[in-house]
């Protein structure tokens, strides 16, 4: 990607640089990114963590589980400011990275990192978010728990995710849930991504 999309985080648009900036340093040096998604970070990473904004309420409380670099997280955080936001993640080495990172871009007014399983977590969420963190039956066993009253969980997934619900179905009916894929657009670089949103019937 030759120009830096930015400004598409509008306030935060020196937030999401200076972030970017932490990934390609203590993100790969620290294992938490591959050496070579450096050159394919906006697309990838931080811009496909915003595709599935728009299904985000206003003022919404929003956990992601198995955050890992704080994403989608911190993104969806810089996106946008109207959310408090919980990076979920059992990792050490992982939450010592979102907490540095939350400091340095001082977010943590309404962004915080708490370490832990979300099968073990016993807080409740208007909206539940994950990336790349687990099949979707797995998946959803982990996060309708931490669904508030009305809340839902909105799970980024590739370009198998209705095979994944599919296989999932039985775990859906027995969670008492109403799933369904949504294709997305990746914001400014264009192209498709997707989503499993789910919430209760």
């Amino acid at each position: 990607m030759n120009q830096v999309p930015a400004d598409f985080f509008g306030d935060g648009a020196e937030a999401i640089k200076q972030y970017v900036d932490i990934l390609l340093d203590r993100g790969i040096s620290w294992g938490l990114l591959g050496p070579r998604e450096g050159d394919r970070i906006w697309e990838r990473h931080v811009l496909n963590s915003v595709a599935a904004a728009d299904l985000i309420p206003p003022g919404a409380t929003l956990v992601d589980v198995g955050s890992g670099a704080g994403l989608p997280g911190l993104p969806l955080a810089i996106l946008r400011p109207d959310l408090k936001v919980t990076l979920l993640e059992s990792l050490e080495r992982r939450t010592r990275f979102s907490e540095l990172a939350i400091t340095e871009l001082r977010l943590g007014a309404r962004v915080r990192v708490v370490r832990g399983r979300a099968e073990e977590h016993q807080e409740r969420y208007g909206v539940v978010t994950s990336r790349a963190v687990a099949p979707l039956g797995r998946l959803l066993g982990w996060c309708e728990p931490l669904m508030a009253s009305g809340g839902r969980v909105v799970a980024l997934k590739g370009s198998s995710v209705a095979a994944e619900l599919a296989e999932a179905d039985s775990v859906v009916r027995a969670l008492g849930l109403v799933a369904q894929v949504r294709e997305l657009s990746t914001p400014v670089v264009g192209g498709q991504s997707w989503a499993l949103e789910a919430w209760a019937e």
